[in-house]
């Protein structure tokens, strides 16, 4: 696990140093930050369409190999761009494809290596593990963005493409030695013999995209899970466009105030996984109690007279946000049976890019409605009253009573093996 998390980082580093480096080559080539957008668009494309695929595929497959094979596809895609960039033949046609292409093995990518860190720790540390999952990856983006500055600078463009395929390659060298903890042998064992001799019928011997489609949509948790986690997505976490508009705006901040709370924002999601990481038993009533606190402190923060009012805010917002994506998170990859997991994850993604591609442009609708501080109160207030309502018509059907079948006299029907059962 320690090897795996070490892999992690250095693999975080090089995607968010190439990502930060790519928004840079596309403005240098078009000179249009549309043109930015798009690049995004096509590369988180390929999840809307193909995740179910993607997740199947890593249900059907060793997760060892298919990580390790999508990882140097990763790789050899960013040392064909780092060779374009250098001999100047990249132009915005053949950076829309590759990045098409990057997108497309990502679907299998994610779930693979999601879940194979799964498998390095027993079960019950599975939450621990997805908490220093989440750590990594915001270390990893820290560094990874900073690096991307010094690297363009010192060494070019070119270099800190070619420096993200390295970092790939390590991750696939590290994959063949890893090995399964002894708690989580016999699920990694599953997952690979999908429905095995002596499953049984309840393993689930449809090993078809549309079963995980089926198993989702009929598990309440999972669907409440991604209701919880999609309004939230859309009006409670682009923070990245609200309080930027918020503190140059009505709190006359500036740039470098906006650094700032960017930064708080860092640190409050490495605290939040960190605490993350100490949870034994996460639970989508959890992960709802701490979406909803998240909102009433975005609401607050909606309202700051300053920007050192807000500074005060973000931190516990970002803590409560980091807590929560980590607990949804073990939520998703243990409550599915192990031979449903990646299509389950591929459910997911393909729903997460729905959230990704339109909530920004629904709040920046809201923004130029009600604007900056509007945005962050309305936000507050519909995450919350939703995730509020949801729990008061749980709590409902829980305190129905149930009926129970009676004879044409009104006595009820089986009385005695009633109570013979109490």
């Amino acid at each position: 696990m320690r090897w795996w998390s070490v892999a992690n980082f250095v693999s975080n580093a090089g995607t968010w140093m190439q990502l930060t480096v790519q928004n840079l080559l596309v403005l240098q080539i078009t000179g249009s930050a549309a043109a930015t957008g798009l690049s995004m668009s096509v590369q988180a494309g390929p999840a809307l369409f193909m995740s179910l695929l993607g997740g199947a595929a890593v249900d059907r497959w060793p997760r060892k190999l298919t990580a390790a094979v999508s990882q140097t596809l990763l790789g050899a895609v960013a040392f064909v761009t780092a060779v374009l960039v250098a001999l100047d033949r990249l132009d915005m046609t053949s950076l829309l494809v590759l990045a098409a292409v990057t997108g497309t093995i990502a679907t299998v990518d994610g779930p693979a290596c999601a879940l194979l860190g799964n498998d390095l720790v027993p079960a019950e540390d599975v939450p621990s593990a997805i908490g220093i999952g989440a750590m990594v990856h915001s270390a990893g983006r820290l560094v990874g963005t900073a690096l991307a500055g010094v690297t363009v600078g010192f060494l070019g463009t070119a270099a800190a493409y070619a420096a993200n395929g390295m970092s790939f390659l390590f991750v696939a060298a590290v994959v063949p030695f890893l090995r399964p903890a002894p708690g989580a042998a016999p699920a990694a064992a599953r997952t690979r013999a999908g429905v095995g001799a002596g499953a049984g019928a309840g393993a689930g011997a449809d090993m078809t995209m549309r079963e995980g489609l089926r198993f989702f949509a009929r598990r309440p948790r999972l669907v409440a899970l991604a209701g919880i986690t999609g309004i939230s997505a859309v009006f409670g976490r682009n923070y990245g466009l609200t309080l930027a508009v918020l503190v140059t705006g009505p709190l006359a901040g500036g740039a470098g105030a906006f650094g700032t709370v960017s930064s708080v924002l860092a640190v409050g999601g490495i605290l939040g996984a960190f605490l993350g990481a100490r949870l034994r038993r996460p639970s989508v009533r959890l992960v709802g109690t701490l979406a909803a606190a998240g909102a009433l402190l975005q609401l607050a923060a909606g309202l700051s007279p300053s920007v050192a009012v807000l500074l005060v805010l973000v931190l516990p917002m970002a803590v409560v946000e980091s807590v929560s994506d980590t607990a949804g998170t073990a939520v998703l990859q243990t409550d599915p049976p192990p031979h449903l997991r990646g299509r389950v994850l591929g459910v997911w993604s393909s729903i997460g890019t729905v959230w990704g591609l339109g909530g920004p442009p629904a709040l920046g609708l809201l923004m130029e409605l009600a604007g900056a501080r509007g945005a962050l109160v309305t936000g507050g207030l519909l995450v919350a009253g939703a995730i509020g309502t949801g729990f008061l018509v749980r709590a409902r059907r829980t305190l129905e009573p149930v009926a129970l079948p009676t004879k044409p006299g009104g006595e009820v029907a089986g009385r005695e093996a009633l109570s013979t059962a109490a």
